[in-house]
């Protein structure tokens, strides 16, 4: 017997199969999915691959596969899955497989972790800006020293085997930061359960509304018939969507069939965990995020895979969970950018859970109070059933929502981040004991430094992008590629004392707030302090549970949650999606007022909100305030379809990256050149624009060029797009790499 083999690369001309013979001692073993271990072309080290195929013969002398893993991890629908991925999204077959592993496959020393229950494990003994003082002056030499103390300020209190693992590291190297004082191994004792520490009290079903009923039984016909239907289920903020999630899932538990639920940020998983357990218990339930350890997230993929947890929770990688007998599946917040990925394979979850319903005929139901605009406009088109829910369950009122225009705000001499109008309502909600959510989509304290006298301004050195100041760590940071400098006193172009910090964050937010409520009890929710394990669930419990006055965070904070007290919202600058380079600019910025908007007022006392702006009349500002979707979709609807954006048509990027500026001009060119012929040949309907330099021209020391393409996507568009990569990369001589991006979420 033959096997067609894909090796593990993502090296273009290997995204193919190569036949192996398969030894009569392997045939039982190996199927479609099995992962092998094969002699490649003169390498001597074994190559890692996967069975996509057997057959009877090969046209070829082969070579025998060397070593089996005695589990098949994926089965043949996953490898299908896989090979559609590839060709759709335009990257290797292996890319899309390694998605579908479980977490730690591939390391050497897998079985180890998942049997042992104590192991060793790594700490940091020393701080960040202790560490950096010590590279700086060079008392850390050593790259793979710093490579390890980099990846445990990131990931605080690690399995030595994952680490030496992940950083490729010695351990030898690791027992010399322990010798030298910078780290501690001690033994662990491993926590398998990721539910150890929550207690949830029970609940049962509640009562629908009719509208809800409505929704229900309509997505209740699709499971009784096994019919692949799509339902968008569009529901104002509080409406109760989650509340016919749970009941639909038990309509599915019933079945004895698996529920997937997708949410988009992990800061959104542990109330939804919390509902879920409430509702059916921890046994039925498996978790899937990337705050678990990789243990933890193991032990829940195979709690999955043998079919003991029949409702997955996840974020969006969560949709290659091996879940083998699916009923349903639930994309919460669908509108949500997470579930677009932003690094090969492109994937966007909502294509892949469309693949999946129909190949198994179940039911989609994608939920949104603020729908993305192509969902929605395919439920006016027909392709997406539309089920709406237009009251709060709680019979509560959606919340009060004011503009405060900052112009008027500046020429009354207030240059607080707290207009007069906020300041009034959070000085009336900390005397009545009520909560607070202050909203800013910027982290940091200062988003960029200059030089009052030369005007230079503080860049990373590996992008062409400001650095953000951290007032904390006193640290300029970029947020692209990580690089950090320590804060400058003096102007290193004229020598200049005269440094300014101008913009703001959510770190400048907290001292300003802190200074004008001294006796305010305050948190903050940024990516800055939600580095460690479930920081997310503690800072929630805590804003919840402790009654703390002000909720300071960025879009964290947005989506979801649901905080009884919380009766008044602040949205500190509403502009900053409206400034961006983007056509989704409106639509990003209705969305997010509109979902900051309802966390207010969900209980019985009312909400209010405040939108601080500069652009008062923005149509997207002024229909948030309504909270009326049906009238922004309207009205941007009408705009891009004269504009041709999504969804009247779909944007392709081509993006292209090198160290060597030259060569990118060139292979773009090549690219355009490519484009133009087959558009003129075959008549094509597309719109080509000519090769220029990305927005953000440089990142991690490459520069940035881009095409971009108009045109309806399909079969023919991919087709053109994967003969081009292999006639223009096949004899690839340069440096240059080329991204393909289908209506990419940010076109920076």
């Amino acid at each position: 017997m033959i096997a067609e083999v894909i090796i593990n690369s993502n090296v273009k001309s290997l995204n193919k199969t190569f036949d192996y013979n398969i030894p009569i001692s392997m045939e039982e073993k190996i199927n479609i999915g099995s992962r092998v271990l094969v002699k490649f072309g003169n390498i001597k080290q074994l190559e890692e691959g996967f069975v996509v195929n057997i057959k009877e013969s090969s046209e070829f002398e082969v070579k025998d596969i060397a070593v089996v893993e005695e589990k098949d991890f994926i089965d043949k629908p996953k490898v299908e899955l896989a090979q559609w991925m590839a060709y759709r999204y335009f990257c290797n077959v292996s890319d899309c497989i390694k998605l579908m592993l479980p977490p730690g496959t591939g390391t050497k020393d897998l079985q180890k972790r998942v049997k042992e229950k104590s192991l060793n494990s790594v700490r940091l003994l020393k701080n960040s800006v202790e560490i950096d003082e010590d590279i700086e002056s060079k008392v850390l030499k050593s790259e793979k020293q710093i490579k390890v103390l980099k990846f445990l300020l990131d990931n605080d209190d690690v399995l030595i085997s994952d680490l030496e693992n992940i950083t490729e590291v010695s351990k030898a190297i690791i027992k010399t930061l322990e010798k030298n004082g910078y780290v501690e191994i001690y033994e662990k004792q491993i926590e398998r359960n990721p539910f150890l520490h929550k207690v949830v009290q029970k609940n049962a079903n509640l009562n629908l509304t009719d509208e809800q009923k409505y929704a229900y039984d309509m997505v209740e016909n699709a499971i009784d018939d096994c019919m692949n239907s799509e339902f968008l289920l569009y529901g104002v903020t509080g409406s109760g969507k989650t509340e016919v999630y749970l009941q639909l899932i038990q309509k599915v538990l019933n079945q004895g069939k698996t529920s997937l639920m997708l949410v988009p940020e992990i800061s959104l998983t542990p109330q939804t965990v919390d509902r879920f357990i409430a509702r059916f218990g921890q046994d039925k339930i498996a978790v899937l995020h990337s705050k678990l350890s990789i243990g933890e997230r193991y032990d829940q993929w195979y709690k999955i895979k043998t079919g003991k947890a029949k409702i997955v929770i996840g974020a969006r990688s969560a949709i290659f969970a091996p879940a083998n007998d699916l009923g349903i599946i639930i994309i919460d917040e669908e509108h949500d950018g997470s579930y677009k990925s932003e690094m090969s394979p492109r994937y966007n979850v909502k294509d892949i859970a469309r693949y999946i319903g129909k190949k198994y005929d179940i039911p989609v139901v994608y939920g949104s109070a603020t729908p993305d605009m192509d969902t929605y406009y395919k439920s006016q088109e027909g392709a997406i059933e539309l089920l709406e829910l237009t009251k709060r369950a709680n019979k509560s009122k959606l919340p009060k929502v004011e503009v405060v225009d900052l112009k008027q705000e500046l020429a009354n001499g207030n240059r607080s981040m707290i207009s007069g109008k906020l300041y009034t309502e959070l000085e009336k909600n900390i005397k009545e004991k009520k909560q607070t959510i202050l909203f800013l989509n910027r982290r940091g304290y200062s988003t960029f430094v200059m030089c009052r006298d030369c005007g230079y301004t503080a860049k990373c050195k590996n992008c062409n992008i400001t650095m953000t100041y951290h007032l904390r760590q006193n640290r300029l940071k970029c947020h692209y590629c990580g690089y950090e400098a320590k804060a400058i006193t003096i102007c290193p172009e004229c020598k200049s004392t005269n440094i300014r910090y101008f913009g703001t964050g959510t770190q400048k937010l907290e001292t300003e707030v802190n200074n004008l409520f001294p006796t305010a009890t305050t948190i903050r929710m940024d990516v800055d302090t939600v580095t460690k394990k479930n920081s997310h669930e503690e800072i929630l419990n805590r804003f919840k549970n402790e009654n703390i006055d002000i909720l300071i965070g960025t879009q964290m904070v947005v989506k979801g949650h649901h905080f009884p007290n919380v009766t008044l919202v602040g949205v500190i600058a509403a502009d900053s999606n409206l400034n961006m380079d983007d056509y989704r600019a409106s639509e990003k910025t209705f969305q997010i007022l509109t979902q900051v908007a309802g966390r207010a007022g969900r209980e019985k006392d009312e909400g209010r909100v405040i939108i601080q702006t500069y652009n008062p009349d923005n149509f997207s500002i002024e229909f948030s305030k309504k909270q009326d979707y049906k009238l922004f979709y309207n009205l941007e609807s009408k705009l891009r379809k004269e504009l041709k954006y999504p969804p009247f048509c779909d944007i392709i990027v081509l993006g292209f990256s090198s160290e060597n500026e030259d060569d990118i001009k060139r292979v773009s060119g090549m690219v355009h050149k490519y484009f133009k012929t087959k558009i003129e040949e075959d008549n094509i309907p597309i719109i080509l624009y000519k090769p220029v330099p990305a927005p953000i021209d440089k990142i991690k020391n490459k520069y940035r060029w881009r095409i971009i393409i108009k045109c309806k996507f399909g079969n023919n568009i991919i087709d053109i797009i994967n003969n081009c990569t292999k006639e223009v990369f096949q004899n690839k001589t340069n440096s240059v790499n080329m991204i393909v991006d289908v209506n990419p979420n940010s076109m920076m």
